[in-house]
């Protein structure tokens, strides 16, 4: 038993408790309140701290083990090598507050058994699988030969081709039989593929029925990377889950995106790390630069529209010093604060909100609340009154995952 007295309590969802106290009892939390009704608990460990509150999740990243934005090495480096760099991923991830991750495409299928058996240490990964897109769209790489492109597809590549109802439905179905827990796809062209458009919709609405119907008989949910409107509607239509990036929204797909409970997944941590840096490959570069700003405003519009928005970023690179890499997870959150939201609603998108992307694969995680799994974090200063605090891991003193401190 754990027993973290803070100055500051963050709930996740709700106000925060001034001169709180949260209790763990094994791999959840036991009591989260006031210090004054707590309950006595007699051999717990007492940590005290400045500010505990929910561990993080990043609800849009990727394992892949690569340092390199041009996208083709994935077919070039051995999984087994860029598995390895993952594992040091794990640590950092954690060490910046991060305990949950939705991982929408990458090797997380094989990491999330290997983190939940204890023999890495990291977050909890509720991976995709493979990315699933037609042929010439965002998820192909297109210098390759088609040839190539289908033998790395088949070989279990990050990447799966698929090009009609039946095969978008098999397509699912592989990605089950990994063990995935929730399927993702690309609606529209995207910013590192070579020739698409990030405008231009990416599959039909018979292909999308396909791949919802089939996820949903096995409850899980289908995250949609969507940059253009027509891509974007479409998905809604068909009833995914969540629109990632959503660059191209406006009133009437905030409408519809509200009416029907989706969730955006905004990623500007990827698109602001790679203007700065300019590492991408120049094709990307310029559609980059071209949708930067109309990112911006349409993260501006879906959270003045009252869509439901949770956090992620789009982190997909091994190495600390390189952009977009993992640890750097927590810049997300000044970066929504910037699109209108106030520290706390940032933080709730941080944090409660997390397990909405998961529909019936959602854990009882994101809050601090009795019951719910005891993923915590600790920090040394009051994000509330400066939501920097979250975008440096040094400020993060303290990390527990399923009740285990892992971090201080």
């Amino acid at each position: 038993m754990e027993r973290i007295e803070a100055d500051l309590l963050i709930p996740g969802r709700g106000e925060p408790v001034r001169d709180g106290v949260l209790v763990t009892d094994g791999d959840t939390i036991g009591y989260a309140g006031p210090r004054a009704v707590a309950p006595d608990t007699p051999g717990a460990t007492v940590t005290g701290a400045a500010v505990v509150m929910p561990g993080l999740w990043d609800c849009h990243g990727h394992f892949l083990g690569t340092r390199n934005l041009d996208l083709t090495r994935l077919a070039h480096e051995p999984v087994p090598l860029r598995a390895a760099r993952c594992a040091a991923d794990l640590r950092t991830a954690l060490d910046a507050g991060v305990t949950t991750v939705r991982e929408v495409g990458g090797l997380g299928v094989y990491l999330a058994p290997v983190v939940e058996e204890g023999t890495l240490v990291g977050p909890a990964i509720y991976p995709a699988g493979a990315i699933l897109s037609a042929t010439g769209g965002h998820g192909d790489m297109h210098s390759l030969p088609l040839a190539g492109m289908a033998e790395f597809t088949h070989a279990g590549g990050e990447l799966r081709l698929c090009d009609g109802p039946a095969e978008c439905a098999r397509a699912v179905r592989e990605q089950l039989r990994r063990n995935a827990k929730l399927i993702k796809i690309c609606v529209s062209g995207g910013v590192l593929s070579e020739v698409d458009h990030p405008i231009h919709q990416q599959f039909t609405a018979d292909e999308l029925a396909a791949i919802v119907e089939v996820a949903g008989m096995a409850e899980r949910v289908v995250a949609a990377h969507g940059h253009g409107k027509p891509g974007i509607m479409a998905a809604i239509e068909a009833g995914v889950r969540t629109i990632e990036h959503g660059t191209y929204l406006d009133d009437e797909v905030c409408a519809a995106m509200r009416e029907t409970g989706t969730v955006l997944v905004p990623t500007r941590t990827i698109i602001e790390e790679i203007l700065t840096d300019g590492t991408a490959p120049l094709y990307a570069m310029i559609k980059l630069r071209a949708i930067a700003d109309r990112h911006a405003e349409a993260l501006a519009l879906a959270h003045a529209s009252g869509v439901t928005i949770a956090m992620g970023t789009d982190i997909a690179l091994s190495g600390a010093a390189l952009p977009d890499s993992w640890g750097r997870n927590g810049r997300e959150l000044p970066l929504l604060v910037a699109a209108g939201m106030t520290p706390l609603q940032a933080i709730e998108a941080a944090t409660a909100n997390g397990p909405l992307t998961l529909g019936p694969q959602a854990p009882l995680s994101g809050q601090l609340v009795e019951g719910y799994r005891a993923d915590v974090i600790t920090l040394d200063a009051d994000p509330v009154d400066d939501i920097t605090v979250l975008a440096d891991p040094k400020r993060v003193v303290g990390v527990w995952t399923g009740g285990r401190r892992v971090k201080g």
